[in-house]
């Protein structure tokens, strides 16, 4: 046979082929069927495997993963275009919750997974070690826990692992050192230890290293400065100790170097910016560092911040910022720096140059001098300008009116002289002015009221005098103001009442005011302090102060103010701390002081005659004081006053009698005592040890008509609210006049009886600030003879979280509904989530609460949460089995029960995590769970989850949104940004407990930690 036949047949052959394949490849593409020609079926499967642990799917993302379609064409999943073999798996941001499937393992042409930025837990299994092709694996912002598998190191090819921000634990593997493509490797934010390997350093491609936030110890080992790609190194919040190696200094390839929050120590090298030249951060606060700032800190041209915070830093500021055209932070404060040269402060003038400078944060240093007059002429750009607690002196410069950008001005703790520039007033974006604690002098300028968004004004302890003008009343947004400790005089202008957001504090004292006090102070309804004391104000106390609802610290003294305690202050509940010493005041001390939660009352040199109660705060003699008042008499023993005069006009007569009477009845007695003592000597001691028995007892109980009369025979107006199985009254019981709760049982429905049963057993023996009290009860009959059954409770006067969150009319309209703000939200689910972790985990047998439900969330005096209603507890004595039936029905609220409740599983504290969920939801979102809106399957977990992470804004409570007053911190955690974290930290949280299968819910005490987490970012904590 020739070649060219040879030939021909070989070609016709490799034809053939083509086309079969062709064809077979078009069939796959088309048939729309599970048979993929040209496909991979161990692709498939394992796609599908992956299908199966993904739990929950808001965005409908893995819909299209069914055998209409080709796998490579599913959403997420890109094929080879030769193979046909699964290459990436992308599925970031969609919502998604559930595990990782090992079976992910099988997909062996994989080069590119991201899963980040979803809710997907459990570990990361070995056989992701088996993708030997695997380029990228992203993992970060799940819930994995684990340990961060060694057989990663088989992906020899991976050159991007970002695994943080998850709940890993463990060190960092060893097998990691042959990773040699590594370019980034991010496992911040989760709870690693041990220390950093020095492995790191051979991995000469790595241009990205962050292990912040993690619980790394020992020393930043030396090797890492062998990584000459190295651009990005983040080893912030860890336990890293010991001094920076120099080899780190060598780096030239750096611009973010962050050794934040550690035990660092030593001093920076003088040439740091010229061995460093392309650094553009670098951030070092919160150390233990020492010495001076480098004096190569001129030539960084790239800088952007400057962060060396909280250290120990020394010396004078002698950089020329000139030449920073780019940088936008400096904080220096809490250190040392200062040299008390005359021109130590002239480096302010080199930052006119730096047009973007947002952040000039000097404060808690040595400085010492006068402000340079170009302060004026920083950068537009500027928001923050804290100087506080220095040694700064001379006048405040003109033209500081044009830093139109600022935020925060703090310049208190200093030796300012001089007036309050009147152009202050032109910083429309200020939120907080701190000139308090200097020699300020002049009068307050009338410009403050242009001041619109500012919610601080301090000027306390200076030497301001005149008037205090008027237009301060034009800030709308005032929550705090003192002007204490100045030589103010002039009445106190009714404007200054107009401020309804006052409430934190309002502080007028020590000046020369004048005049009464205006009966508009009714208005501040949300004030916590008021201090007018040591001033020259006159007339009588205005009834209208009983409106300041929310006041807890009152004081008055060193005034002349005259007349009575006016009786509508009976309804300040909340009042802790009451000054009215050294006024005019007279009559007697009222009664209803004793009833108030007063922890300290000071009564002292006034005109008070009279008896003086023994009852609440005047039953403590360290926490009263009534001396200089000469017409009072009783009390407690430890006052010493003498005895009132009605009192001791009885007490003589009787002893009158007694002396006539006692030695007759002293003869009888024992002769009696004689004839009858050996006969009932026995017989009287075991009645009078029955008798004593009984009366301890007794003491302990209420009956029908005490409950009848300390509820005014259960009237309507007393009512405050219907549950499932009673009624709840408030009541005045007993001759010390203890306000509670009555639940009288409605004995005619059925449950009733049980309910009572289960709540005596559940509370008699528990004790915790968020559970709400039990002080007794009763079970007796009417006077129809009909049973009676009650519970008495501890009374909470703010209501329950129903009310608040859906402004609802409380208790006889006595609780103003406010709208509650992000930092309130989250103490009530921190108290609430305490109260389940004690009920789950700390009791003598675990207990399961059954109702958990906004209306069953009571807020005391200080909005402190507590869990009320027991009615349909149950105590845990084994652990539960979710498959058992249950021969109880379904325990608990529609749309607070967990889903399990209604197939016949056991109550469990899985359950009651459920309903939390819910709960933490419907605090966010506003929405009840059985909302008009929640039908067609779609219910408030799937609402949040469809939202949940990048949306989560659309669905909060506007109410939220619209009273949330944060405090602000770091700037690089503006308000809106703080606040959207900690929106999208809460819903994850809410989803988290509130998943539909019993085993996937969080645990009560993680719940915890990741609230006190979420709160620490909202006050800035976390920074």
């Amino acid at each position: 046979m020739s070649m060219r036949l040879l030939c021909s047949i070989h070609f016709q052959a490799i034809l053939l082929l083509f086309i079969v394949n062709s064809t077979l490849a078009f069939l796959s593409s088309n048939t729309g069927t599970s048979s993929y020609f040209g496909g991979n079926e161990t692709d498939y499967q394992a796609l599908l495997a992956f299908k199966t642990k993904i739990t929950q799917d808001p965005g409908s993302v893995l819909s299209s993963w069914n055998d209409s379609l080709h796998f490579c064409q599913w959403q997420g999943v890109r094929c080879g275009r030769k193979h046909r073999r699964v290459t990436v798996l992308n599925l970031t941001t969609r919502g998604l919750v559930g595990s990782l499937s090992p079976y992910i393992g099988n997909l062996s042409f994989m080069r590119v997974i991201d899963l980040s930025n979803n809710t997907i837990g459990g570990k990361i299994h070995n056989e992701v070690g088996r993708l030997f092709r695997l380029q990228v694996l992203r993992l970060r912002n799940n819930s994995f826990q684990g340990e961060i598998p060694a057989n990663l190191s088989h992906c020899a090819n991976l050159e991007l692992l970002h695994v943080g921000r998850n709940n890993l634990s463990g060190s960092i593997p060893m097998e990691f050192a042959s990773l040699s493509k590594l370019v980034e490797f991010y496992a911040d934010d989760n709870h690693l230890t041990g220390g950093i390997p020095p492995f790191i350093g051979n991995l000469s491609s790595l241009q990205v290293l962050s292990l912040s936030y993690n619980v790394l110890e020992g020393q930043i080992p030396s090797a890492l400065g062998q990584l000459r790609s190295l651009e990005f190194l983040y080893l912030g919040v860890n336990k890293l100790s010991g001094l920076i190696p120099s080899s780190l200094y060598n780096l030239s390839s750096i611009i973010d170097f962050s050794l934040a929050s550690n035990e660092l120590s030593g001093s920076l090298p003088t040439d740091l910016f010229l061995t460093l030249p392309h650094l553009e951060w670098l951030q070092i606060p919160e150390n233990q560092f020492t010495g001076s700032l480098p004096a190569s800190l001129s030539n960084a041209s790239k800088l952007q911040s400057l962060e060396v915070e909280v250290n120990n830093f020394t010396g004078k500021v002698s950089t020329n910022f000139g030449g920073l055209q780019r940088l936008e932070d400096i904080i220096i404060y809490q250190n040392n720096l200062g040299s008390g040269d005359a021109d130590e402060l002239d480096f302010i003038k080199s930052l006119v140059n730096c047009s973007q400078l947002r952040n000039l944060i000097l404060m808690d240093n040595q400085f010492k001098g006068m402000l340079p007059n170009v302060l004026g002429n920083l950068s537009t750009q500027l928001e923050y300008f804290l100087i506080s607690n220095n040694l700064i002196f001379g006048k405040i410069p003109s033209g500081i009116g044009n830093l139109i950008s600022m935020i925060h001005l703090w310049m208190d703790g200093n030796k300012f002289m001089g007036t309050i520039p009147s152009d202050i007033g032109n910083l429309q974006k200020l939120q907080r002015l701190f000139l308090n604690n200097n020699k300020l002098s002049g009068r307050l300028p009338i410009t403050l009221g242009n001041l619109s968004s500012v919610s601080n004004m301090l000027f306390e302890n200076n030497r301001l005098h005149g008037t205090i003008p008027s237009s301060i009343g034009k800030c709308k947004n005032l929550n705090l103001l003192d002007l204490s400790q100045n030589n103010l005089s002039g009445p106190i202008p009714k404007q200054l009442f107009a401020i309804s957001t006052l409430s934190i504090s309002l502080n007028l004292a020590r000046n020369f005011l004048i005049g009464s006090l205006p009966s508009e102070v009714g208005n501040l309804v949300h004030l916590a302090e008021l201090d007018i004391s040591e001033n020259k104000l006159s007339g009588e106390i205005p009834s209208s102060l009983s409106s300041c609802t929310s006041l807890e610290y009152l004081y008055m003294e060193g005034n002349f103010f005259q007349g009575v305690i006016p009786t509508s202050l009976s309804t300040s509940r909340g009042i802790q701390v009451m000054d009215l010493s050294r006024n005019k005041l007279s009559g007697q001390i009222p009664n209803f002081l004793d009833k108030l939660s007063l922890k300290n009352l000071n009564l002292s040199f006034n005109d008070f005659e009279g008896e003086v109660p023994t009852k609440g705060v005047f039953a403590n003699a360290s926490a009263l004081s009534i001396v200089g008042n000469k017409r009072l008499c009783g009390g407690i023993s430890k006052l010493k006053l003498p005895r009132c005069v009605t009192k001791e006009n009885k007490k003589m007569k009787w002893h009158l009698a007694i002396k006539i009477l006692v030695p007759m009845a002293f003869v009888i007695l024992v002769v009696t005592t004689v004839s009858f003592f050996l006969l009932y000597w026995h017989k009287n001691r075991r009645k009078e040890t029955t008798s004593r028995s009984y009366l301890r007892k007794s003491l302990l109980k209420v009956s029908y008509q005490m409950l009848l009369k300390a509820t005014d025979g259960f009237s309507t107006a007393n009512l405050i609210g219907v549950g499932s199985f009673g009624s709840v009254y408030k009541g005045i019981l007993g001759e010390d006049g203890s306000i509670v709760a009555v639940k009288v049982l409605n004995l005619q429905r059925r449950g009733a009886s049980r309910s009572f049963i289960s709540e005596c057993e559940t509370l008699k023996n528990i004790r915790h600030r968020n559970l709400v009290k039990i002080i007794t009860c009763c079970s007796s009959v009417d006077f129809h003879g009909n049973d009676f059954k009650a519970l008495v409770y501890e009374f909470m006067p703010n209501g329950n979280l129903e009310n608040w969150l859906h402004d609802l009319e409380t208790y006889f309209g006595q609780v103003e509904i406010q709208n509650l703000n992000l930092l309130q939200r989250i103490n009530i689910a921190i108290d609430v989530a305490c109260a389940l972790n004690y009920l789950h985990h700390h009791c003598p047998m675990p207990i399961v609460h059954c109702d958990l439900k906004p209306s069953n969330i009571l807020f005391d005096y200080d909005m402190i949460a507590h869990v009320g209603d027991f009615g349909l507890a149950k105590f845990l004595l084994e652990q539960t089995n979710l498959k058992q039936s249950s021969s109880i029905g379904i325990r608990g609220t529609i749309g607070y029960t967990p889903p399990e409740y209604g197939l016949g599983s056991e109550v469990s504290t899985r359950g009651d995590v459920y309903s939390y969920g819910i709960l933490l939801l419907e605090m966010i979102t506003g929405k009840r769970p059985t909302d008009s809106m929640f039908d067609g399957g779609l219910n408030l977990h799937n609402y949040a989850s469809i939202a949940w992470p990048n949306h989560v804004l659309e669905i909060a409570d506007p109410k939220l949104l619209n009273n949330n007053d944060e405090v602000t911190g770091n700037h690089n955690c503006t308000p809106t940004n703080r606040t959207n974290e900690c929106l999208i930290s809460m819903v994850k949280l809410g989803l988290a407990c509130s998943m539909e299968l019993p085993q996937e819910r969080w645990d009560i005490s993680k719940a915890i930690s990741e609230l006190q987490l979420v709160k620490d970012i909202l006050l800035g904590a976390r920074i």
